[in-house]
């Protein structure tokens, strides 16, 4: 059963630092290099240097060891090197883990980093391929003989039977691909610079996996993110304004598999999501009404109803004309449709330029942002706010 008292990690920790590479679909240079430039860039960022560096977090999937990384950028001794594990799910869990250790007192300046050549090299889109057998992996077994094979094919399940509910058809997921290209197309990093998207465009696009067309996928990218993580105190001193961790969360829900949940009682909701969003507001004390910015996972549309629905901000069913009025500055660098799929890491940092002033997509006196993670896997969430 997951917490029901806020939690002692709010307020303690900041992230002070944002790095990342150009963001592409052919990067010509390894992971490790990549990882390498976002993580300096962080640092550099950050004001800091390489050697104040004591800590690492990443993804299990990673291909860049922290021990190698740390060499490559040039740091010393670590005192603190963690992974979290579901892919797109430990987006903000990293940062999660680098706050625990500065709280702790275990590590002083923390560095969370991916990097991967996704579209040049590995694809996950491309399916699942080579896998070696594993317990986790058995629930695998249930569907990938009859053909659903690919992370399309598994959320279209989930998607399917959430139109089937609420009365909607595909057309339901436009919104959410309009708004993300709109941001995208005045952001210069973004792959969709200069290329919005109209309702009309979305509906028109080919079917992947049915009721999910081309237009409610993210892309494949190039790339690496990096953040710096640090004591509230020590970050006042650095020299951008600090985005305080006011609440940082992991979920798994019930009959939790890696996006082929089917078991459950209901395809509608996203449990997991739930079990953040719960400690997410109890531990900050905030709730919808006080978020001004939200930067939610979108690595398929119908994900992205379904969190703004855990969260509270509309009822089941309400999402898709939610995000149709604007009533939330939704994913302002574009999200993972429209600006790059770095597994969730480019949205903290679009988090944290909110907060900072220095967005492309300015909302005006922006001061409090929730960021989440990969939806249908084990999950985590952060809520990011103004000092003081």
């Amino acid at each position: 059963m997951s917490l029901h008292a806020r939690d002692g990690l709010g307020g303690r920790a900041a992230v002070v630092g944002i790095g990342a590479t150009e963001f592409s679909k052919d990067s010509g240079r390894s992971e490790l290099r990549l990882a390498a430039e976002a993580v300096r860039a962080a640092v550099d960022d950050a004001g800091l240097r390489p050697s104040d560096v004591d800590g690492l977090v990443t993804f299990t999937m990673d291909t860049s060891p922290e021990i190698t990384l740390a060499q490559a950028c040039g740091m010393g001794e670590l005192s603190f090197f963690s992974r979290v594990h579901y892919g797109g799910g430990a987006a903000c869990a990293t940062v999660q883990q680098a706050a625990l250790a500065v709280a702790a007192g275990v590590a002083e300046v923390v560095v969370c980093y991916r990097a991967f050549n996704e579209r040049s090299g590995r694809r996950f889109g491309s399916g699942v391929r080579h896998r070696e057998p594993t317990a986790e992996g058995a629930a695998l077994g249930w569907t990938l003989p009859f053909g659903l094979l690919t992370p399309a094919a598994w959320v279209a399940m989930a998607a399917r039977r959430y139109l089937h509910v609420h009365g909607l058809t595909p057309e339901a997921f436009g919104p959410v691909a309009v708004t993300a290209r709109r941001h995208a197309a005045a952001n210069p990093a973004a792959y969709f610079h200069r290329r919005p998207i109209t309702l009309a465009d979305h509906a028109a696009s080919r079917w992947i996996a049915e009721p999910l067309r081309l237009l409610d996928c993210c892309q494949e990218t190039d790339g690496g993110q990096a953040l710096v993580v640090t004591s509230v105190e020590r970050a006042r001193d650095l020299p951008h304004p600090p985005a305080v961790i006011a609440a940082a969360a992991q979920g798994s829900g019930p009959a939790q598999e890696q996006m082929t949940s089917f078991s459950r009682a209901d395809l509608t909701g996203l449990p997991e999501m739930g079990v953040v969003a719960r400690q997410l507001w109890r531990t900050s004390g905030l709730g919808p009404a006080d978020i001004d910015v939200g930067i939610l996972y979108d690595h398929f549309t119908p994900f992205v109803l379904m969190q703004l629905e855990e969260f509270g901000f509309c009822p089941p069913g309400d999402a898709s004309a939610y995000v149709a009025e604007d009533r939330l500055p939704l994913n302002t660098h574009g999200g993972q449709l429209g600006e790059a799929y770095l597994h969730g890491m480019n949205g903290v940092a679009e988090a944290v330029r909110q907060i900072r002033g220095t967005s492309v997509n300015q909302v005006p006196g922006a001061a409090r942002t929730l960021v989440t993670a990969g939806t249908g896997v084990p999950t985590s969430g952060l809520l990011l706010v103004a000092d003081g």
